[in-house]
């Protein structure tokens, strides 16, 4: 009797209570219409099945790949690539996601999800230029405004049609190029990069010229001023000498013996042993036989 209480009790509780869990919601629906949602965690009460019946939604961010994958798209500039695209999104209206889609059928919101993305896509890339995706300068690409460009396309859609979704983030997954139109592109991409590299050299050799032509200017100007300053002290020196000579021809005696004396200083300046004549000038002044008479 006590086992068969508690199956009974078991029966009855598996007849009138459900789970929710923390990352679900559960949609109650009384013959077939939804009559109340449960979005907080723990066991809730309900009538035995047929007469009502509980649907579990997941409420985390689901993620799908387009259908069909890379998909070839005519761009603004008539250029074609192919491409695919990521998106993620979450139930946010539960009433209005399980009465769109036939008893909140995942695999129902994202066939039609999969439709409102691709036509997103292709709008928006169609309103761009092949360099926008694919360039040799990675300052043109603009992988960030088209992918919020296409989320708010998306957004757009989906909330105008009240699916019950929020779409959380649409992101370009792949981008791939015709076969017929590939070598068109490495081409182009080469011609862009040799542009850009003639570009550099010549701003370089301009920079190169600049500064040679500063430089030029500098030591101009650098000799010019030594020159200048050279004629200057060379002026000096002849007005010193021009004086000298005035004065040394006042007393030539006089100015014989002082050039001797700087001769003799010169032989002397240095620890050094001379052998010489001493009748050689300046050195009949070493001599101590009244080396001054003949002079005088």
């Amino acid at each position: 009797m006590a086992v068969a209480f508690v199956l009974l009790v078991i029966f009855g509780l598996m007849l009138f209570v459900y789970q929710v869990r923390l990352s679900e919601v559960a949609v109650v629906t009384f013959f077939g219409k939804v009559v109340r949602v449960k979005t907080d965690p723990g066991p809730g009460l309900r009538l035995p099945s047929p007469i009502e019946r509980v649907f579990k939604l997941d409420q985390r961010i689901q993620n799908f790949e387009g259908r069909g994958k890379l998909e070839e798209i005519k761009l603004h500039d008539q250029s074609i690539i192919l491409l695919s695209v990521y998106v993620g999104y979450r139930i946010s209206d539960p009433t209005n996601f399980f009465t769109f889609f036939q008893n909140g059928s995942i695999a129902e919101a994202e066939k039609t999800l999969n439709e409102v993305v691709r036509s997103s896509k292709n709008e928006v890339a169609g309103r761009h230029d092949f360099s926008d995706f694919i360039s040799a300068d990675s300052q043109r690409v603009k992988f960030a405004a088209i992918e919020q460009e296409m989320l708010n396309e998306v957004q757009r859609r989906v909330n105008t049609n009240h699916y019950g979704v929020e779409i959380k983030f649409v992101q370009i997954q792949k981008i791939d190029l015709p076969e017929s139109v590939t070598q068109n592109v490495f081409d182009r991409m080469k011609s862009e990069r040799e542009y850009y590299i003639t570009n550099v050299l010549s701003a370089g050799e301009l920079q190169a010229t600049q500064i040679k032509s500063e430089a030029d200017g500098k030591a101009a100007k650098q000799l010019y001023d030594a020159d200048a300053q050279a004629f200057t002290i060379r002026g000096e020196g002849e007005a010193q000498m021009m004086t000298s000579l005035a004065i040394m021809q006042q007393n030539p005696a006089l100015a014989t013996f002082e050039m001797q004396m700087d001769a003799m200083e010169q032989f002397l300046k240095k620890k050094a042993t001379l052998v010489l004549d001493l009748s050689t000038s300046p050195l009949q002044w070493l001599r101590m036989d009244e080396p001054a008479k003949k002079d005088k």
